[in-house]
C-alpha cells in the first residue's frame, strides 16, 4: 500500500485518523488537490465526510451491539453448579443436543443453553406472567398486568412448587441454576439486543435470578392460551344482545355428532372407568350434568379487554392442531408412525426451541434420553420422544372455564340469600417511565372478579340490570368472577419429566394423570409396536343448573361446580384401536352417549374428516410411509369450497374482468396453494368468502363480534344457502330486501375489484399467496411503531398456502384481512422403528437473537412444506454436529 504524504505546515487540517483515515487513504493524491479548493466548498464537503464517517461509526457500532449477544457455541466455558461435563452438539441449524452424566446436569445444561439462544424471551414471560410487564414496556402494559395480577398466575405457581415430586422441583432448581450461570456477570448488551434498545428508552435494568416459580408460571400462560369456551360463553351472549335470542342461535349451530367420526369410536364408562371394550351406553353412576341453561347476562367489552392482553399470551380462539398415529401392521415399516402439528399464534422467535437431552449412559441413575420441543424457560421436552415411546399433543378443549356474574356489596358478596366476604387483597404495578399503579383484586366463591380490570365489564352490572326476573338489586353492583380449573395449583411439571421418562403403555398414562392443565389429547406409539390415545386434564363436574355454555348467576348454588372433576380413569382412552389408527384435530373425543360433559364447543371436524379421508384413500393403495405422513400435513382442500362454489357457479355476472374469477372455479380442485395451478382460483373463492362475511352478517353485528370465517361461520353459512330468502342475507344499509344469490352477486363483483386492485388485471396472474402472507413479527419490540427497530427484530414477507379449518391450517381472520394469525407451529413425523428416520420443523428457528442466522433459517423450509432429519442416536448426531461446545465445572477458588 502506499503511504499518503503528509501535508505541509499550514496546508489545512491532515486527513483524520480512524475510520476517516481510511477514506483518506482512499482519496489518495486527490486529497493535495482538494485542498486548493475554495474554503466554502472544503466546508461543505468536510460536514458531508464527517456525517458519513458518523454513519460508519455508527453502523459499526450497531454491528457490534447487534452480534454482541450471539452464543458461544464451541469451545469450552466453566459453568457454576455442574458435577461434570455437559456436551452441546449443535448442528448447521442450532438445534442442540446435550450429552452428561446425571439429570441434574442435564437441566443445568438445558437451562444454560436456553439462556444462551432465548434469555429476553424467557425474561419477558415471567414479567407477562407475574403481570409485571409494565417494568420493562411502560403503561401500554398495565391492562395486560392487571388482568394477570386479578386471575393470579404467579400466585398459583408459587403454590405449585410443594406439590411437585422431589425429583422435579429438583430438576426445576438445576434448569434454573443453568440459567443463572449464564446470567452471572453478564451485562444486559451482552444477553440479547432488546436489553440494549430498552436502554436506549431509558430502562435502567438488570434481569433477577430465574426460579423454578418462572417456569410454572409459564405453564399458566399455556393453559391460558388453550383455556377452551369463555371467549364464546361471552359471545354468544353479545351476539344475543345485538340481534336477539332467536337470530344468535343461528350463529351458533350444535355440534354435528352425527357427521363427525370422534376421536375414540369405541368403549364406554363402566363404574367410573373408561372400558375400551364396552358397549356404549353401558354406563353406571354417570354424574352428568343437564344441559339446559338458566340465564343469560350481557357481558359488554368483556373480550375487547381480554383481546388487549398480548397476543402472544394467547387469545384462545382460532386454534387448534392435527395429530394421527398408525399402527405398524398399516405402515410400510411395520411399525407406528406419529405426526403432530400444533397450529398456535405466529410470532418471532416461535413458541418452540429443538433440543435432545441424554444421559451418555442411560441407567436409573441417569435415565433421561430424550429429544423434541421444548419451551424456552421450562425444562425437560414438551413434544417429542424418548428411546421407547413417542407422543403428540393436540388441544382437547374441554370447558374448563365459567364466567359468573355476581351480585356485589363492597367487599361482599351475595350466595344462597346470605351475604358473604370476598378475599380482597392490593396489588402495587411497576410501570417503567411512569407513576405506580395500585389495584384492588376481589375474589370470591367462584374465583377473582376480572370485572375488576376495566370499566368496561362493569356495563354487566347495567345489562344484568334490566333482564326481566333479575336480581341485580338496589345499590348491589354486578361483577363478573372467573372460575378456571389452572386458577388451581395443580401437577404439570411433573407430567412433563414423566412423559419424558417413560417407557411403556402405563408409564405414560401415569405421566398423563399429573397433566391437570392445559387437557390434551395426547397421542402415543411405542418401539413395541403399540398406539394408543389418552385424554388427561382436570375437567369439572357440574351441577345441574350450568351447562357452561353461557354465563351463570353466581348468587344461586345450582349453578356451582360439584367440587369434583371427572376421575382420570373414567376419561376417554384406547390403546390399539380397532381401526388401526387415530387422528386427533379438535373434535369430539367420543359419541354423546358419553355420560360426563366435556364441552359441545369442539372443532367442527373438517380437518379431522379430511384427514381419516387422505389416510384411508392412502391405506387402500397400500402401506403408509412417513412421506405420506408428512404429505398430508400439507394439505390444503379448503372443506366450504365444495358447499358454496356451486352457488357461486350460478350467478349471473357481466361479461369480461368481473367474470373471470368465475371462470376459475370452474375447474378448481377447492386446494389453496401459495403458487402454482389452482391459486388464481383459491384466491379469489377466498375473497369472495371475505366479502360475503361482510355483506351478510357485518352489517348487523357490532365489529367486535364480526365474522372471522373460521368453522362455525363456514357451518352457518352452509345452514343459510338452503334458506336463500333468510333475513340474514338482506344488507340492511340499503333499501332494497336482498336475498341470497343477490348478496353472493355482489360479493363475487367486489371481490374481481379488489383482486384487481391488489393484483393484476389478468385474473390468471392471482395467487392465495399474494394475500395470505406469513409476517413473524417480535411480540415486544416488534411491535414499536419505531421502523428501525421493527426492521431489526421482524421479519415477512412468505406468502403461504392453506387456511382456516384446512389440514395446513394457516388461519386468517376474514374480518381483519388475509394476513396469517396462526400457523402450524412446528411438523414432526415421529418412527419408533428407526427414530433416525424421524422428520421435524419449526416455523422459525431455535435463536432468539436476530442477527443469529438460526433466527429464521427453517421458515422458508417450513413455507415450502420440507421438513430436516431428526437424528437421535448418538452416533448419527455427532456426525451431522457442525459446533460442539462443553460446559464443565467451574474451577474452585
Amino acid at each position: 500500500m502506499t503511504d499518503t504524504p503528509a501535508p505541509a505546515a499550514g496546508d489545512g487540517p491532515p486527513p483524520p485518523g480512524g475510520p476517516a483515515g481510511a477514506v483518506a487513504a482512499a482519496l489518495g493524491s486527490g486529497w493535495r488537490r482538494f485542498r486548493t479548493r475554495p474554503v466554502a466548498l472544503r466546508l461543505t464537503v468536510y460536514v458531508a465526510l464527517a456525517l458519513a464517517l458518523t454513519l460508519v461509526v455508527l453502523a459499526l457500532t450497531a454491528t457490534v451491539l447487534v452480534r454482541r449477544p450471539l452464543p458461544q457455541t464451541s469451545g469450552t466455558i466453566e459453568v457454576a453448579g455442574l458435577d461434570g461435563e455437559v456436551e452441546v452438539v449443535r448442528d448447521e441449524h442450532g438445534i442442540a443436543q446435550l450429552y452428561a452424566d446425571s439429570m441434574s446436569d442435564l437441566a443445568r445444561g438445558q437451562g444454560y443453553v436456553h439462556a444462551q439462544e432465548r434469555f429476553f424471551e424467557m425474561d419477558v414471560r415471567r414479567h407477562a406472567t407475574a403481570g409485571r410487564l409494565a417494568e420493562l414496556f411502560g403503561e401500554d402494559a398495565v391492562e395486560s398486568d392487571a388482568y394477570v395480577r386479578t386471575m393470579g398466575w404467579r400466585r398459583v405457581a408459587e403454590k405449585e412448587v410443594a406439590l411437585l415430586t422431589p425429583d422435579t422441583r429438583t430438576f426445576l432448581e438445576a434448569y434454573a441454576d443453568g440459567v443463572n450461570a449464564y446470567l452471572d456477570g453478564r451485562g444486559t448488551s451482552s444477553i440479547s439486543l432488546e436489553y440494549t434498545v430498552l436502554r436506549l428508552g431509558g430502562l435502567d435494568y438488570q434481569p433477577e435470578d430465574w426460579t423454578p416459580v418462572d417456569s410454572l408460571a409459564w405453564l399458566k400462560a399455556m393453559a391460558w392460551d388453550l383455556r377452551g369456551n369463555m371467549d364464546d360463553e361471552a359471545e354468544r351472549v353479545l351476539t344475543a344482545d345485538a340481534v336477539g335470542e332467536e337470530r344468535a342461535a343461528q350463529l351458533f349451530p350444535g355440534y354435528p355428532y352425527g357427521e363427525v367420526t370422534p376421536i375414540v369410536t369405541q368403549g364406554a364408562v363402566v363404574d367410573q372407568v373408561y372400558e375400551q371394550d364396552a358397549q356404549q351406553g353401558q354406563t353406571r353412576n354417570p354424574m352428568r350434568p343437564a344441559f339446559d341453561a338458566d340465564q343469560r347476562t350481557a357481558l359488554r367489552d368483556l373480550r375487547d379487554g381480554l383481546a388487549r392482553m398480548p397476543a402472544w399470551l394467547g387469545r384462545g380462539e382460532g386454534l387448534g392442531s392435527n395429530s394421527w398415529v398408525v399402527d405398524g401392521d398399516l405402515t410400510e415399516t411395520g411399525s407406528p408412525l406419529l405426526a403432530n402439528d400444533p397450529h398456535l399464534g405466529s410470532s418471532l422467535p416461535g413458541v418452540w426451541m429443538q433440543m435432545g437431552l441424554h444421559c451418555r449412559d442411560v441407567s436409573p441413575a441417569c435415565p433421561l434420553d430424550v429429544s423434541g420441543f421444548t419451551f424456552s424457560g421450562v425444562p425437560g421436552v414438551i413434544i417429542g420422544h424418548n428411546a421407547d415411546i413417542a407422543w403428540g399433543f393436540t388441544n382437547l378443549g374441554p370447558d374448563v372455564t365459567d364466567l359468573y356474574v355476581e351480585r356485589v356489596r363492597g367487599e361482599d358478596a351475595v350466595y344462597d340469600g346470605e351475604v358473604r366476604p370476598l378475599r380482597i387483597r392490593e396489588e402495587v404495578i411497576r410501570v417503567q417511565g411512569g407513576q405506580d399503579v395500585r389495584i384492588t383484586v376481589r375474589a370470591g366463591r367462584h374465583g377473582p372478579l376480572v370485572s375488576d380490570v376495566a370499566d368496561q365489564l362493569s356495563d354487566v352490572a347495567e345489562a344484568a340490570s334490566r333482564r326481566p326476573g333479575s336480581l341485580v338489586l338496589g345499590e348491589e353492583e354486578a361483577a363478573v368472577a372467573l372460575k378456571w380449573t389452572a386458577l388451581e395449583p395443580g401437577t404439570t411439571a411433573d407430567a412433563i419429566l414423566a412423559l419424558n421418562l417413560a417407557s411403556d403403555w402405563d408409564s405414560f398414562r401415569a405421566a398423563a394423570s399429573e397433566f391437570d392443565a392445559p387437557a390434551q389429547n395426547l397421542v402415543y406409539a411405542d418401539t413395541a409396536g403399540r398406539i394408543g390415545y389418552q385424554a388427561p386434564g382436570r375437567i369439572p363436574i357440574r351441577k345441574s343448573g350450568n351447562d357452561g355454555t353461557v354465563p351463570s348467576a353466581g348468587w344461586l348454588p345450582e349453578n356451582d361446580w360439584t367440587g369434583t372433576f371427572v376421575p382420570f380413569d373414567a376419561l376417554p382412552s384406547v390403546l390399539d384401536p380397532e381401526e388401526g389408527f387415530l387422528v386427533t384435530a379438535n373434535q369430539a373425543v367420543v359419541d354423546r352417549s358419553y355420560p360426563y360433559f366435556l364441552t359441545d364447543d369442539w372443532d367442527r371436524g373438517a380437518r379431522s374428516e379430511r384427514l381419516r379421508e387422505l389416510l384411508t384413500e392412502r391405506l387402500e393403495a397400500g402401506p403408509v410411509t412417513a412421506a405420506d405422513m408428512l404429505e398430508m400435513q400439507l394439505d390444503t382442500r379448503n372443506p366450504m369450497a365444495p358447499v358454496l362454489v356451486p352457488h357461486l357457479l350460478g350467478a349471473r355476472l357481466p361479461e369480461g374482468y368481473q367474470d373471470d374469477g368465475q371462470r376459475l372455479l370452474g375447474d378448481w380442485d377447492f386446494t389453496q396453494p401459495a403458487e402454482g395451478e389452482h391459486s388464481a382460483a383459491a384466491a379469489y373463492y377466498n375473497v369472495v368468502w371475505a366479502t360475503l362475511l361482510d355483506r351478510v352478517f357485518d352489517d348487523e353485528l357490532p365489529e367486535d363480534l364480526a365474522a372471522d370465517g373460521g368453522q362455525r361461520w363456514m357451518a352457518v353459512v352452509t345452514d343459510l344457502l338452503d334458506r336463500p330468502d333468510d333475513p340474514w342475507w338482506d344488507d340492511v344499509t340499503t333499501d332494497e330486501v336482498e336475498q341470497r344469490d343477490d348478496t353472493i352477486e355482489v360479493a363475487m363483483l367486489a371481490a374481481a375489484d379488489e383482486l384487481v386492485r391488489r393484483q393484476a388485471r389478468d385474473a390468471d396472474d392471482w395467487t392465495w399467496g399474494h394475500l395470505h402472507r406469513l409476517d413473524l413479527r417480535s411480540a415486544t419490540l416488534g411491535e414499536s411503531g419505531v421502523a428501525v427497530v421493527e426492521a431489526l427484530f421482524n421479519r415477512d414477507g412468505w406468502g403461504v398456502g392453506g387456511g382456516a379449518a384446512i389440514v395446513d391450517a394457516t388461519a386468517w381472520d376474514a374480518a381483519e384481512g388475509y394476513t396469517v394469525t396462526a400457523a402450524p407451529s412446528m411438523r414432526m413425523v415421529t418412527s419408533p422403528g428407526d427414530w433416525d428416520a424421524s422428520r421435524w420443523i419449526n416455523l422459525t428457528g431455535v435463536s432468539g437473537h436476530p442477527a443469529s442466522s438460526h433466527y429464521t433459517d427453517q421458515t422458508d423450509l417450513w413455507a415450502r412444506g420440507e421438513t430436516l432429519p431428526w437424528l437421535f442416536g448418538s452416533g448419527a448426531v455427532h456426525d451431522a454436529g457442525a459446533d460442539t461446545l462443553t460446559l464443565r465445572p467451574a474451577s474452585e477458588g
